[in-house]
């Protein structure tokens, strides 16, 4: 596990490399005397089934974990709330309205991009779509399948946290 320790390095106020962890939550500057304090990003997965109890999984368009099979969604974008994102992402990813959600669990994931690690903290809800008429990979999914989740390789799955989420559904 990544902690917020091992990635910043530099000041983001003054550019300084006296930036120090403090071991719980937060860097300090020597130079500039700011903090930096370190939080979880939002974001959202969605645990899609279809009539027969398979889950809809996606295939990763881009890194990382590009080819990967993940769950539909994505980050919380800023003023939206996490069912309002759930809905969004659902709706660019495969094309599908979602008509009903109900929050399962929350699960912390690393999400490096671009050598950066993000922290977030995965938000996932149970949601119901209107039909599956229009679905289709669109944004940044390649391909999408529905999967017995019990059948899943939890290696073939690109995210830690997805990964935890599937071992869950799987016990």
């Amino acid at each position: 596990m990544f902690y917020s320790k091992d990635v910043f390095h530099f000041c983001p106020f003054c550019g300084s490399n006296h930036f120090v962890w403090d071991g719980e939550k937060s860097h300090k500057c020597s130079s500039c005397g700011k903090k930096l304090y370190t939080n979880e990003v939002g974001a959202v997965i969605a645990l899609i089934y279809n009539n027969d109890g398979e889950l809809l999984f996606t295939s990763r368009k881009f890194n990382p974990a590009k080819g990967m099979l993940d769950l539909p969604g994505g980050f919380i974008d800023l003023g939206e709330t996490a069912e309002q994102a759930v809905i969004r992402e659902v709706k660019e990813e495969l094309n599908l309205e979602v008509v009903n959600l109900q929050f399962y669990g929350s699960f912390p994931n690393e999400y490096t991009y671009a050598g950066l690690t993000y922290f977030t903290i995965d938000l996932a809800f149970e949601c119901d779509v209107k039909t599956f008429e229009n679905l289709s990979a669109k944004d940044d999914v390649s391909e999408n399948c529905f999967i017995n989740p019990k059948h899943i390789n939890l290696q073939e799955i690109g995210l830690a946290s997805v990964r935890k989420l599937v071992a869950q559904l799987q016990a």
